[in-house]
């Protein structure tokens, strides 16, 4: 089923997860640790994170410097796979930009679609850790929007090997993905202002996207003024609000440097109280538990929760407004 079929559907609010690949040297079953117990709250769908390939220099005893690619995390198809085979659930695979081709991009759609795979969030991803500003795959994309404009293309038949092209429509029936894309409450850092943004928000939507997913908050009067700011700019599509919790007193500098928001000072002042690591993760709970509650109350479809690898305090959030 589509995510915009769940949430036509939906009679409440919903719960929706997104996980992380494990890391290499891990095997399906830390997957399955995370979700089994949040099984129990019926999620729409899972979202699988994509992340692309790092490189690395490496010194050789020659002096010579050697360059090699390097995967620290599985792919999505997979893990996809997985999920929708043990629970029965739809999985909804994230593509990037970074570290891809458009041929390439094409054929992990395709083998989307074979597994029965019919949504998709699309994103640009963030450049290399080494590079200044996001460098495009060669023949890739640079920018979302591109992204969806190639999915929107697929699924009405338009291949990038046009001989294909009509032999693959006279024997099989077109693609069907269900197109989201990633909003930002606070702007994207790299946009100078939230006009700007919402500006090419927009574009990602009248090439194709069906919905919306944000990057997470800790403040819902700005995803409230995002939601309506995007009414206003004429955007309709659903927009799903995005949750993580903090856990750690680190994460009140590290979340704001990696993923360029603010947390409010109420918050902040609480965490620092806290004497140990178990008060700071009863605080983030809480703190989300009642984000969750006025977001139910506001009348959201479905809330999406970001695990990242901490099943057992998202459990406790959703547990508590379920």
């Amino acid at each position: 089923m589509k995510v915009t079929e769940h949430i036509s559907q939906a009679k409440k609010s919903l719960f929706s997860f997104e996980i992380l690949p494990p890391l290499r040297g891990h095997d399906l079953q830390k997957i399955f640790s995370t979700l089994d117990p949040l099984m129990e709250f019926n999620p729409p769908f899972i979202d699988v994170t994509y992340h692309r390939e790092e490189l690395l220099y490496i010194e050789r005893q020659d002096g010579f410097i050697q360059k090699k690619k390097l995967s620290k995390r599985p792919g999505t198809v997979g893990i996809c796979a997985a999920i929708m085979n043990k629970y029965g659930v739809d999985a909804v695979p994230h593509l990037i930009c970074g570290g891809l081709s458009k041929q390439m991009t094409e054929n992990t759609l395709i083998d989307f679609n074979f597994l029965g795979i019919n949504n998709v969030l699309l994103i640009r991803g963030d450049s290399l850790h080494y590079e200044k500003n996001f460098n495009a795959q060669e023949d890739g994309h640079k920018y979302a929007v591109e992204l969806v404009k190639q999915v929107k293309n697929l699924n009405t038949g338009q291949y990038l090997d046009k001989t294909l092209i009509e032999k693959i429509n006279h024997n099989s029936t077109l693609f069907d993905f269900c197109i989201g894309v990633a909003g930002y409450p606070e702007k994207h850092f790299e946009a100078p202002n939230i006009e700007s943004d919402l500006f090419f928000l927009k574009k990602k939507i009248e090439a194709g996207a069906d919905y919306i997913v944000t990057q997470m908050f800790f403040d819902n009067k700005k995803y409230f003024s995002f939601v309506e700011r995007c009414r206003s700019k004429g955007i309709s599509v659903p927009i799903i609000p995005g949750i993580k919790p903090i856990s750690s007193k680190e994460q009140l500098n590290s979340l704001p440097s990696n993923f360029y928001l603010s947390i409010p000072n109420e918050l902040v002042i609480e965490i620092e109280k806290a004497k140990n690591k178990d008060s700071v993760s009863h605080v983030g709970i809480e703190w989300a538990i009642h984000q969750s509650q006025e977001l139910k109350n506001f009348g959201s479809e479905i809330i999406h929760y970001y695990t990242m690898d901490k099943p057992e305090i998202i459990y406790q959030v959703v547990q508590s407004v379920y």
